[in-house]
């Protein structure tokens, strides 16, 4: 069985062993396609099949905030999906062709974001979001279909994912648990949407800036897509290897040496992708204050476990009762630390940990997995909640008000 990446695997640090990851799965894209459509190869569970996705002429309606009114019942509480930093969502009903508004449970539902009237970002981030949902086209992107900008007030209307974003099934108290099989669905639903940011196309490469849990939603099939890219930016061009910019973004989904220097490499969206496949194996978020001393920081708490399979166990989210293939999960972890590497040029591209996390995917329990499930038990990851935007200074005191995750689903 070969390795995943393409380096070998004694360039790694010497401090921690590997085992052999998945073979790379060979059909899978290195080199983008003459044309603007980016082909991305898929297969079990996350998918079955080829999947593309395309640059395209945006095509966006642009509504009145009359139709959004009566779209959403005039913003009623109640139609209330969620809140974020850019403002709050309102589920609406419109029509499936004509996208006019229509009555609750007829036509389609959509989400529309409405801006605070106090959000400092709010114009650049409105203007992000259709800059880039407006132009790229992809299963594993939330599509956008229109916006509007009346009152000085900002609105994206979006399609309705049905089972919310991947926090509130991670974290949310009372939320059913999720299996392996779909944990690794979503995984691999994003990994696509995130690959295909990242290929060359015949415009430059998008950094998504804010990959976390709360930023992947789900459909009705669990079918994950990526959404909020008021904060994506261009990659760099001619040769560069980063673009430098002021730090944004979510403490400890960042990577450090974003956080540190402002320059945002293509791989700096990988770091951000490892720390939320710890979170989907571990059913912890990434930062909790709540819990023990030395369990705060989830990748500081987690990384001596990821290599060795035994203490492996105790990271596991017990909710998944020791149901899930322990070669898979430790190939997983494998794939982890390497998204995790402190120097951007050493993690692999997320064409890369797409196949490899595709491999994954087709190995099944085995009986001998089942029957760890009683040692899981064992385990009490209590499901604490944790302050969202947590700020450090250089000596690592955290600083701000410490902003607990509300109970609202944090849908978009």
């Amino acid at each position: 069985m070969g390795n995943c990446w393409p380096k070998p695997v004694d360039a790694l640090p010497p401090t921690v062993k590997y085992s052999n990851p998945p073979s790379v799965i060979k059909k899978h894209v290195s080199t983008p396609p003459a044309s603007n459509t980016v082909v991305a190869e898929a297969s079990g569970d996350g998918g079955g099949v080829t999947v593309s996705g395309k640059i395209i002429t945006p095509n966006l309606k642009m509504f009145t905030l009359a139709e959004l009114k009566s779209a959403t019942r005039n913003f009623r509480p109640d139609t209330v999906l969620g809140e974020g930093g850019f403002g709050t969502v309102f589920k609406g009903w419109v029509d499936d062709k004509t996208f006019a508004p229509s009555r609750v449970g007829v036509g389609m539902p959509v989400a529309v974001k409405k801006s605070n009237p106090d959000s400092e970002q709010g114009l650049k981030e409105w203007q992000a979001e259709v800059k880039f949902l407006g132009k790229y086209s992809h299963p594993n992107l939330v599509k956008l279909i229109g916006y509007c900008w009346e009152e000085k007030t900002f609105f994206l209307v979006y399609e309705h994912m049905q089972k919310g974003s991947l926090e509130s099934h991670l974290f949310r108290q009372g939320a059913e648990a999720l299996s392996w099989d779909t944990r690794l669905k979503i995984a691999i639903g994003a990994a696509r949407g995130l690959a295909f940011l990242h290929t060359d196309t015949s415009e430059k490469q998008v950094i998504y800036r804010d990959f976390k849990a709360s930023n992947i939603l789900l459909d009705s099939d669990y079918n994950a897509k990526l959404s909020d890219f008021g904060l994506a930016k261009m990659g760099p061009v001619n040769g560069d290897s980063h673009v430098t910019t002021r730090v944004v973004g979510t403490y400890g989904y960042a990577a450090p040496e974003y956080m540190a220097t402002g320059h945002l490499y293509v791989r700096s969206d990988v770091y951000g992708f490892g720390v939320v496949l710890l979170e989907i194996l571990s059913g912890r978020r990434v930062l909790d204050l709540n819990r023990p001393n030395g369990e705060h920081n989830l990748v500081d708490w987690a990384k001596p476990m990821l290599p060795d399979k035994k203490k492996l166990r105790k990271l596991m989210d017990p909710r998944l009762e020791g149901q899930y293939p322990s070669k898979a999960a430790f190939q997983i972890g494998e794939i982890i630390l390497q998204c995790l590497e402190p120097d951007p040029k050493i993690r692999p591209s997320m064409n890369e940990i797409l196949a490899c996390l595709e491999q994954c995917n087709a190995i099944k329990v085995k009986p001998r997995d089942r029957n760890t499930s009683r040692d899981h038990r064992n385990y009490n990851h209590d499901g604490h909640r944790s302050p969202l935007h947590v700020k450090k200074t250089a000596s690592g005191n955290v600083i701000g008000k410490q902003v607990h995750h509300a109970t609202i689903n944090r849908s978009y």
